[in-house]
């Protein structure tokens, strides 16, 4: 079987933290890349969930803010007001 090089370009940092866990785990980063190649066209997709990063504006402390604000208003405290439209331009 003859042999191709793939040349992929990554953050300095992350290729010595891939490496140091290659080497953790008794493998070398061609032979990881190779498990990963393998995997993709044996299942013929990424082998592994991909997804964003959730939107910081929805994270749980954000939410939690939301919400307490939200009951104090219902407890009376506090008080409701119009939308402030603010012109950026």
């Amino acid at each position: 079987m003859a042999l191709a090089t793939l040349t992929a370009r990554v953050d300095e940092k992350d290729k010595a933290s891939f490496d140091a866990f290659c080497s953790n785990v008794g493998l070398n980063a061609s032979t990881a890349i190779n498990l990963f190649v393998k995997a993709v066209l044996r299942e013929n997709r990424i082998p592994f969930e991909i997804s964003q990063a959730p939107e910081p504006f929805f994270a749980e402390a954000n939410i939690a803010y939301v919400k307490k604000s939200v009951q104090e208003l219902r407890n009376g405290k506090g008080t409701a007001h119009e939308l402030i439209e603010v012109d950026d331009g």
